[in-house]
């Protein structure tokens, strides 16, 4: 109960804006960021946690078996949460642990409410929307269990990037099909879509307001477009690409839009004009934004393990993310075969030291001879506790042989295989000296 009522005061204590701050502490990299009317931060991170933020003190929610992707207030008091383990969760301040609203068959990629909190509409990478229904909202820790009623939606050919309900509550959704769809109701009360835009290329992004609709996609098309029709409105595409991040402040019309390239553009949607192009940050994109409650600060986050904010009026004169280099961002060509292996397939999520440090898996140091799911520090899928693999050399072939989530079937590993049996020798040799326990 102690936890709860700390997370229930979070979620009451906003981070004053109008200056320049960061939030340090998650274990990798900020995929998304969310903002309560009062100013309460959300991040959602790789690390597979939610991080509230009181000041620089963070609480963590721990509940996704898998990076968060996704976060959206569903009121003042209630956060939600989408991951690559295909669950939208529900956190109430007064719950200890989160409620399940819907499961995909894909990763989560965004989640939408509706101007009257009734309908939770989220995105998957399985090519469907999940339209969900609160049939009874949770006041307090007594009231009785919440319960959910999902309708899936069909229409988008490919993986359904973002999903938006206009102030009227008309859904909306983009894809990697490269369509914008307007959801409209047969006279069966069933809904059914309508292309709005063909853009060619996979759309990522979409902010939806009363008489436009802004779109992101990824060959960098950022354009305006009447929600009715579809028609351009405004064309403010650049010479960089990906568009991976959209946020949109309505009193003062400020729309941010965040590249591939570490850039954040913000646009006058009022004047129709670009107002400041920043370099957000030196090294890789910008995967969240979110303004504060006034629209005095935008914050962001990307690769690194921060949320940054910066004040809008004075955002060209402020330095950019640190630049740190990631180790799986380095030049491949640079580094010995089984240290190349591990960067770009294991550092992301696995420190080489003692202490997991909040990565999405455990630390590695002292891996030969340890029994898999036995480091204190981390919590583990229910599949390893318990488990009886020791890791060796043969064992971690055959993770990577056949794959994590063939052979520890329910991990929370990311599917991946190194197909080439010398990269696999090769990481194997490494990981022996890489991790061998220091003598003192």
């Amino acid at each position: 109960m102690l936890r709860a009522l700390a997370i229930s005061a979070l979620f009451a204590t906003p981070l004053t804006a109008q200056e320049f701050f960061t939030l340090k502490g998650h274990g990798g990299p900020i995929m998304d960021i969310a903002v309560s009317p009062s100013g309460q931060i959300a991040s959602a991170s790789f690390d597979n946690s939610v991080g509230l933020w009181e000041g620089q003190t963070p609480t963590w929610l721990e509940g996704h078996r898998a990076a968060v992707t996704t976060l959206n207030y569903h009121d003042e008091s209630e956060l939600l949460s989408g991951g690559d383990d295909f669950q939208v969760l529900l956190w109430h301040p007064e719950m200890e642990t989160p409620l399940q609203v819907s499961e995909h068959q894909g990763k989560v990629s965004a989640i939408a409410v509706s101007s009257d909190q009734r309908f939770i509409a989220s995105a998957g990478w399985d090519g469907f929307i999940n339209l969900t229904t609160m049939v009874q909202f949770l006041q307090t820790i007594d009231s009785p269990p919440v319960e959910f009623a999902t309708r899936v939606l069909k229409g988008h050919r490919s993986n359904v990037t973002d999903v938006a309900f206009s102030p009227n509550d008309t859904l909306y959704s983009a894809s990697s099909d490269g369509t914008l769809r307007v959801w409209e109701e047969t006279g069966d009360n069933e809904l059914t879509s309508r292309v709005l835009v063909k853009h060619g290329f996979g759309i990522n992004q979409i902010i939806v307001v009363d008489n436009w609709i802004a779109y992101g996609a990824v060959d960098g098309g950022t354009r305006i477009v009447d929600p009715e029709t579809g028609a351009q409105i405004a064309d403010f595409t650049l010479d960089r690409r990906p568009i991976l991040a959209m946020a949109y402040h309505e009193p003062s019309h400020q729309l941010a839009v965040g590249d591939g390239q570490g850039y954040i553009m913000v646009i006058d949607m009022a004047a129709l004009e670009i107002t400041h192009d920043f370099r957000a940050a030196r090294n890789g994109p910008i995967w969240a934004l979110a303004f504060s409650p006034d629209g005095q600060n935008i914050h962001a986050g990307g690769i690194e393990d921060i949320v940054y904010s910066w004040p809008v009026d004075t955002l060209d004169k402020h330095e950019p993310m640190s630049g740190i280099t990631r180790s799986f961002l380095e030049d491949p060509d640079t580094l010995p075969n089984g240290e190349r292996q591990f960067k770009r397939k294991c550092s992301i999520c696995h420190t080489l030291t003692q202490g997991s440090a909040r990565k999405a898996g455990p630390s590695l140091y002292g891996l030969y001879g340890r029994r898999a799911g036995t480091v204190p520090d981390y919590t583990y899928s229910e599949t390893l506790n318990g488990s009886e693999i020791v890791w060796s050399p043969e064992t971690i072939n055959d993770l990577f042989d056949q794959g994590p989530d063939h052979y520890i079937p329910g991990t929370k590993m990311p599917m991946q295989r190194i197909a080439q049996q010398s990269d696999r020798d090769d990481l194997i040799d490494y990981l022996r000296v890489a991790t061998a326990k220091q003598e003192n």
